[in-house]
């Protein structure tokens, strides 16, 4: 222990003594140093602690995803019965037979065709309606909870109501266009007919459900974005281009590409649009889609080998379209930031 003293001004000042384990003898917080190992500890918590929280998705995910995934390729080379279980290593042949199948190239098309016919209208519309509803409307409320109502609504029962508004004979729509001239169309038979048909009962499900991620994303877009914007002279228009677009870009991205895998997966609603032929999608399959003839070959047929081999030609289609989407949807992006 000693004492100091030090000059200041002319006078005298006295330094109080310093101890052992006080703050100006050992540091700020008068406590030893952590010793090496504890603080490596820290560090290696610091980095690890994210991984391990969110782990138990990723542990589920290998579980029931990539598992199924890379057993369903397993299965995609054997001839394998429903039945009689693993075969006899074929190779690529499930998927030759597969691809020279004439329902095969058909009911891509209708995948297609109903992919095209719901999904950009239903992003379209899921678009305007998450603007209007961004202002502030009376009863907003209410106006959010109805557009989520066909969400929560049973296929089953969208499909028996849909099926019975376009019935070939007495359906509410050719009824309708029959009063203004136009001769009844046939929404179960013809092949376009029917996937404009099946295209709105997706629509009408699903479209309410993206303008509310849609909205949640407009609603996190900072106010004074617009306010400086109108001070500039933008009007609603620009600012709805300029802004809002570039700001949702990333929910815009997630609402496009899960739109675009549920709409290439379709299965429920084409099943159960015409209950005299469920299991085709028609009589000529002219609204069958590709989840239904995976369905047919690994339950009807039961031929899992071609069943398996079918759905990952259906992921290959679907990862395609989901990368084009995906550039497509950054460009539209980018060009409305850059206005």
């Amino acid at each position: 222990m000693s004492n100091s003293t030090a000059s200041r001004g002319g006078g005298t000042q006295t330094v109080p003594p310093t101890r052992e384990g006080s703050p100006t003898a050992s540091g700020p917080a008068g406590r030893a140093p952590r010793p090496e190992w504890r603080q490596r500890l820290t560090r290696l918590d610091v980095r690890l602690s994210p991984y391990l929280y969110i782990s138990p998705f990723f542990l589920l995910f290998l579980v029931v995803g990539m598992f199924p995934l890379a057993y369903t390729a397993w299965v995609s080379v054997h001839e394998w019965s429903l039945i009689g279980g693993k075969g006899e290593f074929v190779g690529l042949d499930n998927f030759r037979e597969v691809l020279g199948n004439p329902y095969f190239t058909k009911q891509l098309v209708n995948t297609i065709s109903i992919f095209l016919l719901s999904s950009v209208p239903q992003i379209v519309i899921a678009v305007v309606l998450a603007a209007l509803l961004d202002n502030q409307l009376r009863g907003r409320t209410f106006w959010r909870m109805s557009i989520l109502l066909p969400f929560v609504v049973s296929p089953v029962a969208i499909a028996i109501i849909f099926g019975s508004l376009y019935g070939d004979r007495y359906g509410l729509i050719n009824e309708l266009l029959g009063h203004v001239g136009i001769d009844p169309i046939g929404w179960h038979t013809e092949r376009f007919a029917s996937h404009v048909a099946v295209a709105t009962m997706v629509n009408w499900r699903w479209t309410g459900y993206n303008a509310l991620i849609l909205l949640a994303a407009m609603q996190a877009v900072p106010r004074e974005l617009y306010e400086s914007a109108a001070i500039d002279g933008a009007g609603r228009v620009r600012q709805f281009a300029s802004i809002t677009l570039p700001m949702i870009r990333p929910t815009m991205i997630f609402v496009v590409i899960t739109s675009t895998i549920g709409g290439l997966q379709i299965f429920a609603e084409p099943r159960l649009f015409d209950e005299t032929n469920a299991r085709n999608g028609g009589s000529d399959r002219q609204f069958g889609t590709i989840t239904m003839l995976i369905y047919d070959f690994g339950w009807q047929l039961r031929d899992l080998g071609r069943a398996s081999a079918t759905a990952w030609l259906l992921f290959v289609v679907i990862c395609v379209f989901g990368i084009a989407n995906f550039l497509l949807i950054r460009r539209v992006g980018a060009l409305g930031g850059e206005r």
